[in-house]
Parts: C-alpha cells; sequence; structure tokens
C-alpha cells in the first residue's frame, strides 16, 4: 500500500510523491506476494531475495543518507524523508522486508558518517546496489542501552587491532557481507574508549555464533571475535569516536524506526476497517456500531499523529539539526507505541481471524 501523503504533505517536496508511489507499488507487486517464512532458516534465505529484489528496484539508494555521484551514488545531500517513505511502505507489506531495507541504512550509516573515501567508494556502492548485505554491531549481552559497559575489546597490534568478544540480538549476523562493530579500545574511558570498525564476513577470528529465534522470522544472532584481526585503515572515525559515531548514527535512523511502525499500523488499521465494512453482526454491519466506530476513530488520530511526528523529524535533519536527538526519540516512542494500540485494536475488530497465522494483522 502507497503511504497517504496528505497528512504529511507539509513536510515532503515534490520528488517524495514519486517515491512514494515507487516504493508502494514495489512492496505490492514484488514483497507482499511473499511467502511467510516458516522458519529462521528461511528466513534467512529470504532476506537474501529481497535484498536483490531491492537492489534491483532501486529503491537501496533511498537508504543510504548521502553516496556522492562520483561514488556510484545518487545525490550528496541527505534525504531521511525518502527513507522513511520507503521503509512505511515495506513494513505495510512485510516486517522481514523492512528489515533488511532498514539494517542496509543502518550498517552504512557509520561508513557515510566516519569512513575514509577509500572505504566509502569500496562498499557504499555496493551496499546501494543490493550486491553486499549489511550489518550493525553494538548489542551485547550485559551491554543494551548502557553502550559504554561494552565487553569487546580491540587492542593495538602495530598497524592493526585485535578485537575480541560477543555481539548479540545482531541482525543479519551470519549473512551480512559487512559489519560495523563497536568495541573499547581503553576500557577505563567508558564511552570516550569506544572505537568502530568496519569488518568483512570472512575476516579471520570472527564467526557467528548462533541464531537468536524470534516469535517471527527475523535473521537475528550471535558474532563470536576471537583474535580478530582488523587492518587500522577499516577504523571508522577517529579512535575513541566509535561511541560518537553510533549515536549520531541512531539519532538520524530513529525517525525511520516510527516509519516503519506507521507502516504496520496503518495496514492493521486498513485490515480492520476492511472486516468493519463486511462483517455484519445484530443485523448491520460492525463498523455501524459505536464502540467499533471508536476503535477505528481513535486508531486513526494516533497514526496521523504519529506520521505528524516522524516526517518532522526527518524535515529537521533534513534541513540541518546537528542531530535531532529530542525530535527523533519522540517520533521513535508515540510511533512504536502506537502501532501497538493500533494493532491491539485491529485485533479485537477482526475477532478470531486476528489472530489466524495467515492473516496480515497477526504477522
Amino acid at each position: 500500500m502507497t503511504p497517504d501523503l496528505a497528512p504529511i504533505r507539509a513536510f515532503l517536496d515534490d520528488r517524495h510523491h514519486a517515491i512514494a508511489e515507487e516504493a508502494g507499488r514495489f512492496a505490492a507487486e514484488r514483497i507482499a506476494p511473499l511467502p511467510e517464512p516458516p522458519d529462521d532458516a528461511a528466513a534467512r534465505v529470504q532476506a537474501r531475495e529481497i535484498l536483490g529484489l531491492l537492489g534491483a528496484s532501486g529503491l537501496l539508494r533511498h537508504a543510504i543518507p548521502a553516496v556522492p555521484a562520483s561514488w556510484g551514488g545518487h545525490r550528496d545531500e541527505p534525504d531521511l524523508r525518502a527513507c522513511c517513505l520507503v521503509r512505511e511502505a515495506l513494513a505495510a507489506a512485510s516486517p522481514i522486508a523492512d528489515v533488511v531495507f532498514a539494517i542496509q541504512a543502518l550498517g552504512s550509516m557509520p561508513i557515510t558518517l566516519a569512513g575514509s573515501d577509500a572505504l566509502r567508494e569500496r562498499w557504499l556502492p555496493e551496499i546501494a546496489a543490493g550486491r553486499a548485505m549489511a550489518a550493525f554491531a553494538m548489542t551485547e549481552p550485559e551491554a543494551g542501552s548502557d553502550v559504554s559497559s561494552l565487553a569487546t575489546t580491540a587492542r593495538r597490534d602495530g598497524n592493526a587491532y585485535v578485537l575480541d568478544g560477543r555481539k548479540s540480538f545482531i541482525s543479519n549476523a551470519g549473512i551480512a557481507d559487512l559489519h560495523a562493530v563497536f568495541a573499547a579500545t581503553d576500557p577505563a574511558a567508558g564511552n570516550r574508549g569506544i572505537t568502530c570498525f568496519l569488518i568483512p564476513a570472512g575476516a579471520p577470528g570472527l564467526r557467528f555464533g548462533g541464531a537468536q529465534v524470534l516469535s517471527a522470522p527475523h535473521p537475528l544472532g550471535e558474532l563470536v571475535f576471537e583474535g580478530c584481526r582488523v587492518p587500522e585503515e577499516n577504523r571508522l572515525g577517529g579512535e575513541g569516536e566509535g561511541f560518537k559515531v553510533g549515536m549520531r548514527t541512531l539519532d538520524r535512523l530513529r525517525p525511520t524506526v516510527a516509519a516503519a511502525a506507521c507502516g504496520m499500523a496503518a495496514r492493521a488499521l486498513a485490515e480492520a476497517l476492511a472486516h468493519a465494512r463486511r462483517r455484519r453482526q445484530f443485523g448491520k454491519t460492525l463498523a455501524e456500531h459505536q464502540l467499533i466506530q471508536e476503535k477505528l476513530a481513535i486508531a486513526a488520530t494516533d497514526l496521523t499523529a504519529a506520521r505528524l511526528l516522524t516526517y518532522r523529524a526527518a524535515w529537521e535533519l533534513d534541513h540541518g539539526a546537528p542531530r535531532g536527538t529530542v525530535e527523533s526519540a519522540m517520533a521513535k516512542v508515540f510511533a512504536t507505541e502506537t502501532a501497538q494500540r493500533v494493532i491491539d485494536a485491529a485485533i479485537q475488530i477482526l475477532g478470531g481471524r486476528g489472530v489466524l497465522a495467515e492473516n496480515p494483522v497477526e504477522r
């Protein structure tokens, strides 16, 4: 489904209408017909398949915030609103397709922000074309929101670093071609001692630690570093600047998380509304019952508010806001909580149909 641009038109430029139409058409024609993967192994295969489809479509160009034309890119200025529109359309069709697109953005952002020209030229065009799958490796078993407590270390050894540690809850673990990895080069310095590295798959000392299976198919897992040697030129930013790189990455992409939540909520609302108009109970359609009307009205109101917060945050960042932390955080928290409420209301309206495995609302 193509995102409805009317409520957010004040935050969009003319080009965004064509992008939204392109993303909606691709999601409907190429993504929506894909079967739900039955298990983790199938999800990993489908993720690579979807990456190829996204690459061929050209939509992955919107996952890269700014790729100079000299590097095979399409623009020099950021356009997070385009990224939001694509995520909104993909999430409405398939959460796993949204994840594939999102992690391309998340894994490439540290390269965009802090990579050398050589690293940008080597990897950004490959990521934008869907020929290379990215990953973002920050979370650890004992370090989630508290990034300063990272236990993975990186010690200097001549013109290289040697990494030891474990990362968990990493999307695309085991299937990614490259990873933005955060490690402590000076553990005593807290977040000022964290450094970011670009580590390709197959690097000696890097291995897949195993899948972490969620209730819904998602290529999630652990990465293990055992004497993993990384050349100095693969460092993203200066030594000790990794925390700053990571936070800037998350700040910029939070609005796109909110956009994905809006896409899921919009799909659930559309399914609930269609069902309410069809289903008859007590002599009239569900849509004619006031309680159902109230649920639909509240859901539509919350969704509109969430989208306004989302595209306001993206607009601020596209127009030069240095971080946009507050706006991005507001959008993300409100949109994700809204999605939970809207989807729950949709399940209530659909009744037993809402929890059938083949139903879009259940997914």
